[in-house]
């Protein structure tokens, strides 16, 4: 699964796309560096209902950004996506 895909399917079953779910954590101070991986995905999971996987792609984003390493462009690999930008707005503004 692509992350583009984790992040459609986050929205899907949150109703929020990641642009709002980057903010929320953003208010909670989730994205501080001394902020370890675990504590944003057991926020995730106990507000939402997201798994693991789900979690740790939006944990990406919440660190990192949307940008994603140019290796999973066009590769064969679980991870590839078209671009190596991730689309935050939601699934229904994303350009085609």
């Amino acid at each position: 699964m692509s992350f583009q895909a984790y992040l459609d399917a986050i929205e899907d079953k949150t109703g929020k796309t990641p642009r709002v779910l980057v903010d929320e954590a953003k208010a909670h101070g989730y994205d501080a560096a001394d902020v370890k991986a675990g504590v944003i995905v057991d926020w995730l999971k106990n507000e939402y209902g997201l798994g693991r996987g789900h979690a740790m792609a939006l944990v990406h984003v919440i660190k990192k950004g949307p940008k994603i390493s140019a290796r999973h462009v066009g590769s064969d690999g679980s991870h590839r996506d078209p671009t190596d930008t991730l689309w935050l707005d939601g699934k229904a503004t994303r350009p085609t």
